[in-house]
């Protein structure tokens, strides 16, 4: 019963993390003006990454006893994702702020990398004790 919870916290954080990244963002920059979007955006994303860190948290205590390399995983997921909600995304906020475009594109492709890596970590996780 405690691995079947486990995969279905696992698929929850997978499926939330691809569907905020690819589908949320996309939707507000097409149905809102970017002067709308940003700053709903904006807002979103320290929810997002709370989510990310409780969720993965969660989704790790269950597989401790099943997978310890999967839990490994799923905690290494929270434990990256603490910088990047309490320092990375308020930088990105300044440089947004401050108008400095090179800045701004530098650190939230470095944000889109560490999303990146956390959806393929979560899904290798998910497969991983699937399997």
């Amino acid at each position: 019963m405690i691995e079947s919870v486990a995969l279905l916290s696992i698929a929850l954080l997978f499926g939330g993390m691809t569907l905020y990244s690819f589908a949320f963002a996309a939707f507000l920059f097409t149905s809102l003006p970017p002067e709308d979007a940003g700053p709903l955006l904006r807002k979103a994303f320290p929810h997002f990454y709370a989510w990310v860190v409780v969720t993965s948290l969660i989704a790790g205590a269950l597989s401790w006893e099943t997978d310890s390399v999967t839990a490994v995983i799923l905690i290494a997921i929270a434990v990256t994702t603490i910088p990047t909600r309490q320092v990375l995304m308020p930088a990105i906020n300044r440089a947004q702020d401050a108008g400095d475009k090179g800045l701004f594109n530098t650190l939230h492709g470095a944000s889109v990398v560490i999303t990146l890596g956390h959806i393929a970590a979560a899904a290798y996780a998910l497969i991983r004790l699937a399997s």
